[in-house]
Protein backbone atom coordinates (compact mmCIF):
# COMPACT_ATOMS: atom_id res chain seq x y z
CA UNK A 1 0.00 0.00 0.00
CA UNK A 2 1.04 3.63 -0.25
CA UNK A 3 1.49 3.74 3.52
CA UNK A 4 3.86 0.76 3.29
CA UNK A 5 5.99 2.15 0.47
CA UNK A 6 8.88 3.14 2.73
CA UNK A 7 9.02 -0.41 4.15
CA UNK A 8 8.97 -1.80 0.61
CA UNK A 9 11.89 0.41 -0.35
CA UNK A 10 13.76 -0.76 2.73
CA UNK A 11 13.12 -4.37 1.67
CA UNK A 12 14.52 -3.60 -1.77
CA UNK A 13 17.64 -2.13 -0.17
CA UNK A 14 18.09 -5.39 1.75
CA UNK A 15 17.92 -7.53 -1.38
CA UNK A 16 14.26 -7.96 -2.36
CA UNK A 17 14.10 -8.39 -6.15
CA UNK A 18 10.98 -6.30 -6.79
CA UNK A 19 7.80 -4.91 -5.31
CA UNK A 20 4.17 -5.31 -6.36
CA UNK A 21 1.67 -2.63 -5.38
CA UNK A 22 -1.51 -3.75 -3.66
CA UNK A 23 -4.27 -3.69 -6.32
CA UNK A 24 -6.96 -1.03 -6.14
CA UNK A 25 -8.92 -2.26 -9.18
CA UNK A 26 -11.79 -4.67 -8.73
CA UNK A 27 -13.01 -4.90 -12.33
CA UNK A 28 -12.30 -8.14 -14.19
CA UNK A 29 -9.96 -6.65 -16.81
CA UNK A 30 -7.97 -4.83 -14.14
CA UNK A 31 -7.42 -8.05 -12.23
CA UNK A 32 -6.37 -9.88 -15.41
CA UNK A 33 -3.75 -7.19 -16.04
CA UNK A 34 -2.64 -7.51 -12.43
CA UNK A 35 -2.25 -11.27 -12.81
CA UNK A 36 -0.07 -10.74 -15.88
CA UNK A 37 2.04 -8.26 -13.92
CA UNK A 38 2.60 -10.78 -11.13
CA UNK A 39 3.61 -13.46 -13.65
CA UNK A 40 6.04 -11.06 -15.33
CA UNK A 41 7.66 -10.16 -12.02
CA UNK A 42 7.92 -13.82 -11.03
CA UNK A 43 9.70 -14.59 -14.31
CA UNK A 44 12.12 -11.76 -13.62
CA UNK A 45 12.71 -12.98 -10.08
CA UNK A 46 13.37 -16.52 -11.32
CA UNK A 47 16.36 -15.30 -13.31
CA UNK A 48 17.49 -12.56 -10.95
CA UNK A 49 21.01 -12.30 -9.59
CA UNK A 50 20.24 -12.21 -5.86
CA UNK A 51 22.94 -10.93 -3.57
CA UNK A 52 23.56 -12.69 -0.26
CA UNK A 53 23.60 -10.77 3.01
CA UNK A 54 26.35 -11.71 5.44
CA UNK A 55 24.80 -9.64 8.22
CA UNK A 56 21.96 -7.22 8.81
CA UNK A 57 22.87 -4.14 6.83
CA UNK A 58 22.82 -0.71 8.35
CA UNK A 59 20.69 1.99 6.76
CA UNK A 60 22.54 4.25 4.34
CA UNK A 61 23.51 7.42 6.24
CA UNK A 62 21.83 10.65 5.28
CA UNK A 63 23.88 12.96 3.11
CA UNK A 64 24.72 16.33 4.63
CA UNK A 65 26.15 18.07 1.59
CA UNK A 66 25.64 21.53 0.13
CA UNK A 67 22.96 21.59 -2.55
CA UNK A 68 23.24 23.43 -5.81
CA UNK A 69 21.86 26.96 -6.16
CA UNK A 70 18.13 26.62 -6.96
CA UNK A 71 18.08 28.59 -10.22
CA UNK A 72 21.18 27.26 -12.00
CA UNK A 73 20.43 25.55 -15.30
CA UNK A 74 22.57 23.59 -17.71
CA UNK A 75 22.65 22.70 -21.37
CA UNK A 76 23.74 19.13 -20.66
CA UNK A 77 21.28 16.53 -19.39
CA UNK A 78 21.49 12.95 -18.10
CA UNK A 79 18.70 10.42 -18.76
CA UNK A 80 18.44 7.12 -16.87
CA UNK A 81 16.12 4.14 -17.32
CA UNK A 82 15.72 1.08 -15.09
CA UNK A 83 13.33 -1.65 -14.01
CA UNK A 84 13.85 -4.75 -11.83
CA UNK A 85 16.67 -4.05 -9.38
CA UNK A 86 16.78 -0.42 -10.45
CA UNK A 87 16.02 1.29 -7.15
CA UNK A 88 19.36 0.31 -5.64
CA UNK A 89 21.26 0.75 -8.91
CA UNK A 90 19.90 4.28 -9.31
CA UNK A 91 20.85 5.13 -5.75
CA UNK A 92 24.40 3.82 -6.22
CA UNK A 93 24.75 5.80 -9.45
CA UNK A 94 23.47 9.04 -7.89
CA UNK A 95 25.72 8.65 -4.85
CA UNK A 96 28.68 9.04 -7.19
CA UNK A 97 27.52 12.39 -8.59
CA UNK A 98 28.14 15.88 -7.16
CA UNK A 99 25.49 18.62 -6.90
CA UNK A 100 27.26 20.42 -9.77
CA UNK A 101 26.25 17.74 -12.29
CA UNK A 102 23.66 18.43 -15.01
CA UNK A 103 19.97 17.84 -14.39
CA UNK A 104 18.91 14.18 -14.42
CA UNK A 105 15.64 12.66 -15.62
CA UNK A 106 14.83 9.08 -14.57
CA UNK A 107 12.22 6.51 -15.49
CA UNK A 108 12.09 3.58 -13.08
CA UNK A 109 9.33 1.00 -13.52
CA UNK A 110 7.56 1.18 -10.18
CA UNK A 111 3.98 1.09 -8.85
CA UNK A 112 2.23 4.44 -8.96
CA UNK A 113 2.05 5.02 -5.23
CA UNK A 114 5.75 4.28 -4.63
CA UNK A 115 7.57 6.80 -6.81
CA UNK A 116 7.11 9.74 -4.44
CA UNK A 117 8.57 7.76 -1.52
CA UNK A 118 11.42 6.62 -3.75
CA UNK A 119 12.21 10.22 -4.72
CA UNK A 120 12.07 11.35 -1.10
CA UNK A 121 14.44 8.55 -0.08
CA UNK A 122 16.95 9.53 -2.77
CA UNK A 123 16.66 13.17 -1.74
CA UNK A 124 17.64 12.20 1.82
CA UNK A 125 20.50 9.87 0.87
CA UNK A 126 22.30 11.64 -1.98
CA UNK A 127 23.93 15.03 -2.47
CA UNK A 128 21.36 15.87 -5.15
CA UNK A 129 17.91 17.43 -4.93
CA UNK A 130 15.45 14.71 -5.93
CA UNK A 131 11.69 14.95 -6.54
CA UNK A 132 8.87 13.10 -8.22
CA UNK A 133 8.49 14.93 -11.52
CA UNK A 134 5.55 17.23 -12.12
CA UNK A 135 4.49 18.73 -15.43
CA UNK A 136 6.35 21.71 -16.85
CA UNK A 137 9.20 21.86 -14.31
CA UNK A 138 12.39 23.62 -15.32
CA UNK A 139 15.28 21.15 -15.16
CA UNK A 140 18.06 22.48 -12.98
CA UNK A 141 21.67 21.58 -12.30
CA UNK A 142 22.05 19.13 -9.44
CA UNK A 143 18.35 18.20 -9.53
CA UNK A 144 16.83 14.80 -10.28
CA UNK A 145 13.31 14.24 -11.62
CA UNK A 146 11.74 10.77 -11.14
CA UNK A 147 8.88 9.78 -13.48
CA UNK A 148 5.67 9.34 -11.47
CA UNK A 149 4.26 5.83 -11.57
CA UNK A 150 1.15 6.93 -13.43
CA UNK A 151 2.65 8.94 -16.34
CA UNK A 152 5.31 8.93 -19.02
CA UNK A 153 8.08 11.47 -18.37
CA UNK A 154 9.33 13.38 -21.41
CA UNK A 155 11.82 16.15 -22.04
CA UNK A 156 10.89 19.35 -23.87
CA UNK A 157 12.60 22.69 -24.52
CA UNK A 158 11.67 26.28 -23.89
CA UNK A 159 14.34 28.38 -25.54
CA UNK A 160 17.66 27.38 -23.96
CA UNK A 161 16.02 25.58 -21.05
CA UNK A 162 14.88 21.98 -20.59
CA UNK A 163 11.47 21.30 -19.06
CA UNK A 164 9.65 18.17 -17.90
CA UNK A 165 6.48 17.00 -19.57
CA UNK A 166 4.08 14.32 -18.30
CA UNK A 167 1.80 12.21 -20.49
CA UNK A 168 -0.94 9.71 -19.65
CA UNK A 169 -0.69 8.20 -23.15
CA UNK A 170 -0.88 4.52 -24.04
CA UNK A 171 1.44 1.98 -22.46
CA UNK A 172 4.71 1.51 -24.37
CA UNK A 173 6.38 -1.90 -24.07
CA UNK A 174 3.61 -2.60 -21.54
CA UNK A 175 4.82 0.24 -19.32
CA UNK A 176 3.77 3.70 -18.26
CA UNK A 177 6.13 5.32 -17.48
CA UNK A 178 8.26 3.93 -20.31
CA UNK A 179 12.02 4.33 -20.65
CA UNK A 180 11.70 4.41 -24.45
CA UNK A 181 9.34 7.39 -24.27
CA UNK A 182 11.81 9.32 -22.10
CA UNK A 183 14.87 8.44 -24.18
CA UNK A 184 13.15 9.26 -27.49
CA UNK A 185 12.22 12.72 -26.20
CA UNK A 186 15.77 13.31 -24.95
CA UNK A 187 17.17 12.28 -28.34
CA UNK A 188 14.83 14.74 -30.03
CA UNK A 189 15.36 17.75 -27.78
CA UNK A 190 18.90 17.34 -26.37
CA UNK A 191 20.76 15.34 -29.02
CA UNK A 192 24.55 15.43 -28.46
CA UNK A 193 24.13 17.39 -25.21
CA UNK A 194 22.69 14.30 -23.48
CA UNK A 195 24.07 11.22 -21.76
CA UNK A 196 21.88 8.11 -21.64
CA UNK A 197 22.20 5.23 -19.18
CA UNK A 198 20.20 2.01 -19.13
CA UNK A 199 20.31 -0.03 -15.94
CA UNK A 200 19.14 -3.41 -14.68
CA UNK A 201 15.67 -4.59 -15.69
CA UNK A 202 13.59 -7.25 -17.42
CA UNK A 203 12.49 -6.86 -21.04
CA UNK A 204 13.59 -4.43 -23.74
CA UNK A 205 12.07 -1.09 -22.72
CA UNK A 206 14.63 1.64 -23.34
CA UNK A 207 16.81 -0.16 -25.89
CA UNK A 208 15.30 1.54 -28.96
CA UNK A 209 15.25 4.89 -27.19
CA UNK A 210 18.91 4.58 -26.19
CA UNK A 211 19.76 3.79 -29.81
CA UNK A 212 17.91 6.94 -30.88
CA UNK A 213 19.96 8.91 -28.36
CA UNK A 214 23.23 7.47 -29.66
CA UNK A 215 22.21 8.19 -33.25
CA UNK A 216 21.48 11.78 -32.19
CA UNK A 217 25.04 12.12 -30.87
CA UNK A 218 24.52 11.38 -27.17
CA UNK A 219 26.98 9.36 -25.09
CA UNK A 220 25.31 6.10 -24.04
CA UNK A 221 26.08 3.53 -21.35
CA UNK A 222 24.61 0.24 -20.11
CA UNK A 223 25.09 -1.56 -16.81
CA UNK A 224 27.05 -4.82 -17.11
CA UNK A 225 25.62 -8.29 -16.48
CA UNK A 226 27.73 -8.97 -13.39
CA UNK A 227 26.20 -6.09 -11.40
CA UNK A 228 22.64 -6.31 -12.79
CA UNK A 229 19.84 -8.02 -10.88
CA UNK A 230 18.31 -8.77 -14.32
CA UNK A 231 20.40 -8.17 -17.45
CA UNK A 232 17.43 -7.92 -19.83
CA UNK A 233 17.22 -4.24 -20.71
CA UNK A 234 20.99 -3.58 -20.85
CA UNK A 235 21.47 -6.75 -22.92
CA UNK A 236 18.87 -5.64 -25.47
CA UNK A 237 20.52 -2.23 -25.71
CA UNK A 238 23.95 -3.77 -26.24
CA UNK A 239 22.67 -6.21 -28.88
CA UNK A 240 21.33 -3.45 -31.14
CA UNK A 241 24.37 -1.22 -30.67
CA UNK A 242 22.57 1.34 -28.53
CA UNK A 243 25.11 1.23 -25.70
CA UNK A 244 28.44 2.81 -26.53
CA UNK A 245 29.97 1.21 -23.44
CA UNK A 246 28.93 -1.45 -20.92
CA UNK A 247 30.26 -0.99 -17.38
CA UNK A 248 29.61 -2.08 -13.77
CA UNK A 249 27.26 0.10 -11.77
CA UNK A 250 30.01 1.32 -9.44
CA UNK A 251 31.91 2.75 -12.43
CA UNK A 252 29.07 4.45 -14.28
CA UNK A 253 29.05 7.72 -12.33
CA UNK A 254 32.81 8.16 -12.88
CA UNK A 255 32.42 7.47 -16.60
CA UNK A 256 29.65 10.05 -16.86
CA UNK A 257 31.78 12.63 -15.05
CA UNK A 258 34.67 11.86 -17.40
CA UNK A 259 32.43 12.58 -20.38
CA UNK A 260 31.34 15.83 -18.76
CA UNK A 261 34.95 16.82 -18.10
CA UNK A 262 34.42 17.01 -14.34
Amino acid sequence: TEQGSELALRALSLGAVDVIGKPTLSVEQGMRDYAELICEKLRAAAGARVRRLSAIEKPIPLIDAPRTAPFLTTEKIIAVGASTGGTEAIQEFLLGLPPTCPGIVITQHMPERFTRSFAERLDRTTALTVCEAADNQRILQGHVYIAPGHSHLLLKRSGAHYLTSLSDGELVNRHRPSVDVLFQSVARHAGPNAIGIILTGMGKDGAAGLLAMRQAGAATFAQDEETCVVFGMPREAALIGAAEEVAPIHRLAAKVLERLGK
